[in-house]
């Protein structure tokens, strides 16, 4: 599983049957200290994400065990919306908490 910031939407009005229905969100990964890394994918959103959430995701096989994707053509999914992570001795992440950066 990666962290993740929803960073906006991906739209397409023609798309493998299997895939209608689905939303498809932009998302920069994150690394430890919260930062970009420079990585971004398109994920399938299967929890109902928004723009500046941060989520976990999975790519690869992964990305095809949730009840939405399974034996689906994708390759990146979204599968959680985070409340908070924490350090041994710090919040790292508060939902909802001001951002230094913001």
């Amino acid at each position: 599983m990666i962290v993740g910031r929803v960073v906006g939407t991906v739209v397409s009005t023609r798309k493998d049957e299997a895939l209608r229905g689905m939303t498809f969100l932009s998302v920069e990964e994150l690394g430890r200290d919260m930062l970009p890394t420079g990585r971004h994918v398109v994920a399938v959103d299967a929890v109902g994400a928004g723009p500046g959430e941060i989520v976990l995701y999975a790519s690869g096989s992964s990305a095809r065990l949730t009840d939405l994707t399974r034996d689906r053509a994708v390759d990146c999914v979204i599968m959680a919306i985070i409340d908070r992570i924490d350090a041994p001795d710090r919040a790292v992440y508060v939902k909802d908490a001001p951002r230094a950066d913001a």
